[in-house]
């Protein structure tokens, strides 16, 4: 009988170990060099988009990788409805994300490189400010966490490209440089 509770325990516990696996720095590494990729490949945008939605118990950077995959669906739809609906879909996992970890800088610049991208008009630009905002204060206070030095430097750059920060606020992103 004891044997029978130590292989139940064991179970529970190799199990549990897998409900809760996530992706690692390698794979994340891998993850987003594809990214960039996926950017003008749909076919690579729906393969990592089905590979991270079959995660269990997503942490918050996976889940607005997510996110920022439906924005793509979007970018690589040519139905205005799908684009319409992937944006919003994308905009409320990236809201899911934020609620996860709202100090985190990289899913904050994604939530705002999608709005940044996103026409006005269509309504869905409503948090650049205070993303903006966010990623400037992550920058001031160098509080980056585990971002590797080569997304900072592209995050700030992308920040003074995009027209949308204050003179002020580019300086900060100008010492990142």
């Amino acid at each position: 009988m004891t044997k029978l509770k130590t292989i139940f325990l064991l179970l529970c516990v190799i199990t549990g170990n897998f409900c809760y696996a996530q992706l690692n720095h390698k794979e994340i590494a891998i993850l987003k060099t594809n990214m960039v990729k996926a950017v003008e490949n749909s076919k690579l945008t729906d393969s990592l988009f089905k590979k991270l939605n079959l995660l269990p118990n997503k942490t918050a950077l996976i889940t607005a990788y997510t996110g920022t995959l439906e924005a793509l669906k979007a970018k690589h739809s040519w139905n205005p409805y799908n684009k319409i609906k992937f944006v919003s879909r994308s905009l409320k996992t990236m809201k899911k994300a934020i609620a996860m970890d709202k100090e985190n800088m990289e899913i904050r610049f994604m939530r705002f490189s999608i709005e940044h991208f996103t026409p006005a008009f269509l309504g869905f630009s409503k948090d650049l400010d205070v993303d903006r905002k966010e990623i400037v204060k992550q920058y001031q206070n160098h509080n980056f966490g585990s971002t590797d030095e080569e997304l900072i430097k592209n995050v700030a750059k992308f920040m003074i490209d995009s027209k949308r920060c204050t003179a002020q606020e580019i300086k900060i992103f100008q010492k990142h440089l």
